[in-house]
């Protein structure tokens, strides 16, 4: 029965071409959530084992085939150099301040930096980095920010969670810093 499943979770994981959700893999073959992770550990593992091209990683909550690293350079060659949008450091600045701060508006990341972001917002709206998570039940009901799967794809992270924390000192010394750069 677990390789009839795990045909199953393969071919929709395959079919769908992005993340579905463990809860929707558990109501499509009718067993619960923990035992679908637990076919999808004896998958990633038998793939690791193989050495296939793919693999199968865990999202949020969510399941996801994909391409393993070491295939990129093949996979290139074939389909084109995807786009790759480059980070610049105002996108990464604003980008790290949503997904610490999450659930954010605008003005709070513009508070924060100190400047407009606008831009940087769109920026990283447009490349599936953030999304928009509703709006705050506030006066002008500002939208909220937040991170996307793709996020956590692209940093290799199943979840927010996984971000590094950060210690006393080294905020005290990022104000420090701000504050000098600032300074007249």
């Amino acid at each position: 029965m677990h390789k009839k499943q795990e045909a199953v979770i393969e071919g929709i994981l395959f079919a769908m071409g992005e993340s579905v959700k463990v809860a929707s893999l558990a109501e499509a073959l009718e067993i619960s959530g923990e035992e679908v992770r637990e076919l999808v550990g004896q998958m990633a593992k038998r793939y690791a084992r193989e050495d296939r091209g793919i693999q199968i990683i865990e999202v949020e909550d969510a399941i996801q085939m994909c391409t393993k690293k070491e295939i990129y350079e093949y996979l290139v060659k074939i389909a084109r150099q995807p786009k790759r949008h480059a980070l610049t450091d105002v996108l990464l600045e604003t980008l790290s301040i949503i997904a610490y701060k999450q659930p954010i508006t605008r003005l709070e990341v513009e508070k924060i930096r100190g400047v407009s972001c606008a831009h940087a917002i769109n920026k990283l709206v447009e490349y599936n980095l953030v999304c928009e998570l509703g709006r705050l039940d506030a006066p002008g009901r500002p939208l909220l920010f937040g991170t996307t799967e793709e996020f956590l794809r692209n940093f290799g992270i199943q979840s927010i969670e996984e971000l590094p924390s950060l210690k006393q000192e080294q905020l005290e010394e990022f104000r420090q810093q701000a504050e000098e750069e600032i300074a007249p």
